[in-house]
């Protein structure tokens, strides 16, 4: 539409300011659940790798193979960062799908705005969570993402918990990570199955992606009467993450 550069620009500039904020109620507060017995990565960027390396190895497209993503569906991208799944999943779900872009960093969302609008996005809705709830309408969600992030995750029985009041009966949750320790920004499989069976998630599947990408973790969200009381999570305990050193 606009031909000229500085005439976008100024267009760009003169944009409402960031917009996103929570779509849901609150769920139950981070002071209610213990907190992991494990490191907790610090956020350090936007994306995990540069998005013509996981175009590359077909990152996108292997997750939403094995997690059945389908038109019409309503999918949380929790800890969207740049946008690298919003976008793909915008076009995957279609006109009569929708995404929720969640993220809990103010700059992350600014530029996620930004991109989205700039792409004309329809279907891409950009949601303020927090780190202990992601804030989504209740029973909303037919599949839930977290890509490289959940190392990241400072209070993840929470999340895990709030995020399951917002996902559907039956409702899909795919985790992508690396084999590693959190203090090297992944997570260990058998850490991963205990806190997410601590939070009343049952294990639906599990796969090794190609191009080194990780692997994904599928599991099936407990429904209202199948979380567990905040107050009766034991944490997990993780030895090899808490003896392992910062660095190679």
């Amino acid at each position: 539409m606009f031909r000229h550069p500085l005439l976008a620009a100024l267009v760009l500039l003169a944009a409402p300011a960031l917009a996103a904020g929570p779509l849901g109620p609150p769920g139950a507060p981070a002071s209610a659940f213990p907190k992991p017995d494990r490191p907790v990565a610090e956020i350090v960027a936007a994306q995990w790798a540069l998005e013509k390396e996981r175009e590359r190895a077909d990152e996108f497209g292997q997750v939403a193979r094995l997690m059945r993503i389908a038109p019409g569906e309503t999918v949380a991208d929790i800890g969207a960062g740049s946008g690298y799944y919003a976008l793909r999943l915008s076009r995957r779900v279609g006109p009569g799908g929708r995404v929720l872009a969640e993220d809990v960093t103010p700059r992350y969302l600014a530029d996620l705005e930004a991109r989205i609008r700039k792409a004309g996005l329809s279907n891409v809705t950009v949601v303020r969570g927090e780190p202990h709830d992601p804030r989504l309408p209740p029973a909303s969600v037919d599949a839930a993402l977290l890509v490289h992030m959940y190392h990241e995750i400072s209070q993840p029985y929470g999340l895990l918990h709030n995020l399951a009041a917002a996902m559907k009966p039956g409702g899909r949750v795919g985790i992508v990570d690396a084999d590693d320790v959190p203090s090297r920004h992944g997570t260990p499989p058998a850490l991963l199955r205990c806190e997410l069976a601590a939070s009343g998630y049952r294990e639906t599947g599990f796969s090794t992606l190609t191009g080194g990408v990780g692997y994904l973790a599928l599991f099936e969200a407990p429904a209202p009467e199948r979380r567990p009381d905040p107050g009766t999570i034991k944490p997990c305990r993780d030895a090899e993450s808490r003896a392992a050193p910062a660095a190679r």
